[in-house]
């Protein structure tokens, strides 16, 4: 419900232009993406739902990324090694995470290649919705080792948000083409003829370009994206975290060897356990705190010692 209401300011800037009133403002506008990605990332970091280990491979991912659009900023015919990484992130760590990569891999980029412009917040939401579609489509499917179905499933996304990234930012483009009484843009269009007129200038300018990003995204994938969603997939189940409760009352389950608690048998590999180093003194003395796994807790005196002359 975050990333939908967050990406609904998105949509906002994209529709912007089809009530006639043109472009928003530029600062405004960065405002807006800017606040989307930290106010995400603040709600995500303080729910605990991103911790430190995740923070860092976001930073670390999104500084490759912006390394790789760096040396092809503008691209090969619309192609861009930038969705790479955003797809492949998406999909194994989740919506919010891809649209995170996404979100902070451009401003990065911007910051490196000093091309911060009013089309940035744009590129920012257009970016992040790539690994937000890749992360949606990896809850439904990825919950095993990845594999050549995983593939495939990606590289149809590549193709789908290759031409669904080109036509979103055509937006943009659009509002500044007036040459054209037929499909340019005009304050005075209707919403439904607005319409109209972008689906034409999209078609006749611009189809044809954003093919080789749908290609690219989907070929990239196939050759790249095995071993990348296999190293993602890897780090997803190290990031995971299980409190494991001992054996109650009742049970039918009781501790090995007079009170010394061994590890459940059903833990899978990679997940976290946390044993009861922090489980609170018992202040019954002598009796042993079954809520704490039947670990045996050392009963709390007074130091006796300390109170003697």
């Amino acid at each position: 419900m975050i990333l939908l209401l967050i990406s609904a300011l998105g949509v906002g800037l994209f529709l912007w232009p089809f009530g006639g009133l043109g472009l928003p403002a530029a600062t405004p506008a960065l405002a807006i993406g800017l606040g989307a990605v930290l106010g995400l990332l603040a709600i995500e970091v303080g729910t605990r739902r991103m911790d430190a280990r995740q923070l860092a491979l976001l930073a670390a991912l999104s500084a490759v990324d912006a390394g790789l659009r760096a040396a092809l900023v503008t691209g090969i015919g619309g192609f861009s090694p930038i969705f790479l990484l955003v797809l492949c992130g998406g999909y194994a760590l989740g919506p919010e995470f891809g649209f995170l990569l996404g979100a902070t891999s451009l401003l990065v980029s911007a910051l490196v290649t000093g091309g911060i412009g009013p089309w940035v917040p744009y590129q920012i939401f257009a970016v992040g919705w790539v690994g937000a579609c890749a992360g949606l489509l990896g809850l439904a499917f990825a919950h095993q080792r990845p594999g050549r179905r995983d593939v495939v499933l990606l590289a149809g996304v590549g193709i789908v948000t290759g031409f669904g990234f080109g036509a979103v930012m055509d937006i943009w483009n659009w509002t500044f083409y007036v040459a054209s009484p037929q499909i340019g843009w005009s304050p005075s269009l209707a919403p439904g003829v607005a319409l109209v007129h972008f689906a034409k200038y999209y078609f006749v300018t611009s189809a044809g370009y954003d093919a080789f990003r749908a290609g690219g995204n989907a070929l990239m994938v196939l050759v790249f994206g095995l071993p990348f969603l296999a190293a993602l997939h890897r780090l997803s189940r190290r990031f995971r975290g299980e409190w494991l409760a001992g054996p109650g009352p009742g049970s039918g389950r009781e501790p090995r060897g007079g009170g010394s608690a061994q590890l459940a048998d059903h833990v899978g590999a990679g997940h976290l356990v946390v044993p009861g180093l922090l489980a609170p003194v018992d202040p019954r003395p002598g009796e042993a705190h079954k809520a704490a796994g039947g670990i045996d807790q050392v009963a709390h005196q007074p130091d006796q010692a300390a109170a003697q002359p």
